[in-house]
């Protein structure tokens, strides 16, 4: 059986794949790294926070790396409830195809395979009705 692992810790895996941040519970801040404390407030305090798999797209560049591969979109999205996450742009590499506040949605794919068989899974988000 083929085991599969997320390449991000804050991504969950499932029928319902997500992003899950550590909020302050002083201030609500969000983070998608371990912090020892909050760098709006100090506080010390932190809880698993699931963050919308739904956002609008903020900012991005297209990137072409050498002759051989392909262009990818690097964006930034503002997730709907709150938490701001840069991730690709999937599907989408030329500009006339995005839009200021397009509306996008998290997807996952397939990352790799290691010597073992173990897939490791990625995210990226998808425009929503193009």
């Amino acid at each position: 059986m083929t085991q599969t692992i997320p390449a991000v810790d804050y991504l969950v895996l499932g029928d319902q794949p997500h992003l899950v941040a550590n909020a302050c519970v002083q201030c609500g801040a969000l983070y998608f790294d371990r912090r020892n404390a909050c760098a709006k407030c100090f506080a010390t305090d932190f809880e698993s926070r699931p963050l919308a798999t739904e956002g609008v797209l903020r900012a991005y560049t297209i990137v072409q790396r050498g002759a051989k591969n392909g262009p990818f979109t690097s964006a930034v999205v503002e997730l709907t409830g709150g938490g701001v996450v840069k991730a690709n742009l999937l599907g989408v590499t030329e500009a006339d195809g995005i839009r200021p506040e397009m509306k996008v949605r998290l997807a996952t794919f397939e990352a790799g395979t290691d010597d073992d068989g173990t897939v490791a899974v990625a995210f990226g988000f998808e425009p929503i009705g193009a």
